[in-house]
């Protein structure tokens, strides 16, 4: 069965994108995994486990993309924990206007596209949000 570009999201991206915050978290801003757990919105455990390799497996090498890994870092540090989720769906955008995620969609475009798809968007940012937050790829229901 054809993934989703939001079930690649979640299974590929999204624990990249976890592990390299919880990395420039520690390693940048001097927090430790519990600090960092807790800007995330998920275990110290989970953030072990990125930081040791058991989750997120791909390494970022690109400058750019580091780059704006940390200022989405800089930005959740210094602002809380509303933050996590605006940074998370930027750097999505972004990796995917860098085509660095195998698909396009419009889905990300703008709200507009949303409102034409209500049942859709719903879905999915209940999706995204239970995921995101509960830092599990198990299905619901």
């Amino acid at each position: 069965m054809k993934q989703t570009p939001f079930e690649y999201v979640v299974r590929h991206g999204l624990p990249v994108l976890r592990k390299e915050i919880a990395r420039c978290m520690i390693n940048d801003f001097g927090l430790n995994e519990k600090e960092a757990a807790e800007k995330l919105g998920i275990t110290p455990a989970a953030v072990f486990q990125y930081l040791s390799g058991k989750r997120g497996k791909i390494n970022v090498t690109d400058v750019e993309v580091l780059h704006k890994i940390n200022i989405s870092t800089e930005r959740i540090v210094n602002q809380g924990d509303g933050t996590v989720v605006s940074e998370i769906c930027r750097l999505c955008k972004f990796f995917s206007s860098k085509r660095l995620f195998p698909f396009t969609s419009d889905s990300c475009k703008d709200e507009s596209y949303y409102s034409k798809r209500r049942s859709f968007s719903v879905y999915y940012k209940f999706l995204f949000q239970y995921f995101f937050w509960h830092g599990t790829y198990k299905s619901i229901g």
